[in-house]
C-alpha cells in the first residue's frame, strides 16, 4: 500500500468518526446547537412571517464513492444553517431533513422522492454532481419543488425549469474565463488532453475546453479518454501509464485534466513520474481542492485549477467564514464547503423574502435574487437558474492555493 493511499483511508476514516451521530436529522440538530458562533455573514435573513420548523431537504453522498468528498460540504451547510438559526429574533427554524444520494443517479432519486413524497419539504439542497443533478432536476421541476445545487457544475442542468438553482458556475463560465486568462499570460499553443469519458461533468468539461482553445487558436496534439466507471477513489489506484505516456510523447506546452475532483491527484503523480516535465504545467478545468494537493504532493506544484471561490478572498463574510470553519472543524474550507456554506444562505434569503414555506412563493423570490452578497461574491441567478459572479483561477506555488496573475 502506497503513502498517497494511507493518506487517503486515513482521510476518509477522520470522516467517518467525525459523522458518527449526524446521519440522522435529530442528532444533525444535536450538533447544530452546540454552542454559538458569531456571526460571519453580516446581516443573517430573517424569516420574519414564519414560525416552527421549515424543513429544508439535503441530498449528499454520505455512501458511496463520492462519500469522502461530502465532509466539506455537509460542513458548510451546518454552519450556515448554525447561524442562520442563532440569528433569528424570531421563533422560526430551518430543519435539515437528510437523505443519502449513495454518489448514484437512482440513489439521488429515492433521495428526492423521500423528501418531496415522504417530508414534504419546502426546498431540497442538492444534490452534489453534475450526474445526479441531471437525474432529478426534471424531477424536482415535475413536483415544483425548489432545488438548488451547491456544486453541479455541467451546463444545461438548469434548462430543466424554474425550480432548480445551482450555487456553481457552469463549466462554461469557468473554463472559458480559465483558458482565455491562462492562454494570455503562458503562451501555450500545442497541448494534450485528459478526461473521464465516463463521466458526464468531465465529457462536458471537456466539450468545453475544445470550444474554448478553438477560440484562442489553440492546437490540441492528443486527447486521452479514461474511465472510472466502478472505481473506489478513496481506497483504488487509476491506471493512465498509456495515457499519459502518449501525452508525455507529444510534447505538450500544458495538459488539461477534465475529472472529478478524487482522481486528480493520480493523474498528477503519474504524470510527472513518468516524465512530463515539471515546466509543463496541469491545467484542472474546474476546481482542485487542498486535500488533493495533500495527496499529490510535490506533483501538484504548479497546478493550475479553474474555480468558484479562494480562501483569501475580500468577499462578504469571507474572512470570518474561513475561521470559524476552521475553529469548527480544526480543517481549512474548501471551495465545496464555501459553495454550500452561500447556497444555505441565498435559500434562506429567498424564504425570507418569500414569508412562506410554500415552494412556488420561493421559487419566485428565488429566481429575483440580484446582487446578494455571498462569501463568493455579488451572487446573482440568470433566467435558467445558474448561478452569476465572478470565477477565480489559482495556482499551486509551495503547497499553497495563490491567486493566478
Amino acid at each position: 500500500m502506497n503513502i498517497r493511499k494511507i493518506t487517503r483511508i486515513a482521510f476518509v476514516s477522520v470522516i467517518a468518526v467525525l459523522l458518527v451521530g449526524v446521519s440522522g436529522c435529530d442528532q444533525f440538530l444535536e450538533i447544530l446547537s452546540d454552542g454559538e458562533m458569531p456571526q460571519t455573514h453580516g446581516k443573517a435573513p430573517q424569516l420574519e412571517g414564519l414560525s416552527g420548523e421549515i424543513l429544508i431537504g439535503v441530498v449528499h453522498p454520505d455512501t458511496g464513492k463520492f462519500a469522502s468528498a461530502n465532509p466539506p460540504i455537509e460542513y458548510g451547510l451546518r454552519l450556515a444553517i448554525e447561524e442562520i438559526n442563532n440569528s433569528q429574533v424570531g421563533e422560526a427554524r430551518l430543519k435539515p431533513v437528510i437523505e443519502d444520494g449513495q454518489s448514484t443517479e437512482e440513489g439521488a432519486v429515492d433521495a428526492f422522492k423521500k423528501l418531496i413524497n415522504q417530508h414534504k419539504v419546502a426546498a431540497i439542497l442538492g444534490p452534489t454532481t453534475s450526474s445526479q443533478a441531471k437525474a432529478v432536476f426534471g424531477f424536482a421541476q415535475e413536483y415544483q419543488v425548489v432545488t438548488i445545487s451547491p456544486t453541479a457544475a455541467a451546463r444545461g442542468l438548469g434548462k430543466s425549469g424554474g425550480f432548480t438553482f445551482r450555487a456553481s458556475l457552469n463549466t462554461e463560465v469557468l473554463i472559458t474565463n480559465g483558458v482565455r486568462i491562462t492562454h494570455a499570460k503562458l503562451g501555450y499553443q500545442n497541448v494534450a488532453k485528459i478526461y473521464d469519458e465516463g463521466d458526464p461533468f468531465s465529457m462536458d468539461s471537456d466539450a468545453v475546453l475544445d470550444e474554448a482553445l478553438a477560440e484562442n487558436g489553440v492546437n490540441v496534439l492528443t486527447s486521452q479518454p479514461f474511465r472510472t466507471d466502478d472505481i473506489d477513489f478513496t481506497t483504488d489506484d487509476i491506471d493512465l501509464t498509456a495515457q499519459l505516456t502518449l501525452i508525455k510523447e507529444s510534447n505538450p506546452d500544458a495538459v488539461f485534466v477534465s475529472a472529478q475532483i478524487l482522481q486528480t491527484p493520480d493523474i498528477l503523480i503519474q504524470g510527472r513520474k513518468l516524465g512530463i516535465p515539471d515546466d509543463v504545467p496541469f491545467l484542472i478545468t474546474v476546481t482542485l481542492a487542498a486535500e488533493q494537493i495533500e495527496i499529490a504532493g510535490n506533483a501538484a506544484e504548479g497546478a493550475i485549477t479553474f474555480t468558484n471561490w479562494e480562501i483569501t478572498a475580500d468577499t462578504p463574510g469571507n474572512p470570518s467564514f474561513a475561521q470559524n470553519y476552521r475553529t469548527k472543524y480544526d480543517v481549512e474550507p474548501n471551495t465545496f464547503a464555501a459553495q454550500s456554506y452561500a447556497a444555505v444562505y441565498i435559500l434562506a434569503e429567498a424564504i425570507a423574502n418569500a414569508r412562506s414555506a410554500d415552494s412556488t412563493v420561493i421559487r419566485d423570490k428565488m429566481a429575483n435574487i440580484r446582487e446578494f452578497d455571498t462569501v463568493l461574491g455579488k451572487f446573482s441567478f440568470d433566467a435558467s437558474g445558474d448561478a452569476i459572479y465572478d470565477p477565480i483561477i489559482l495556482i499551486v506555488k509551495n503547497g499553497q492555493f495563490e491567486v493566478f496573475e
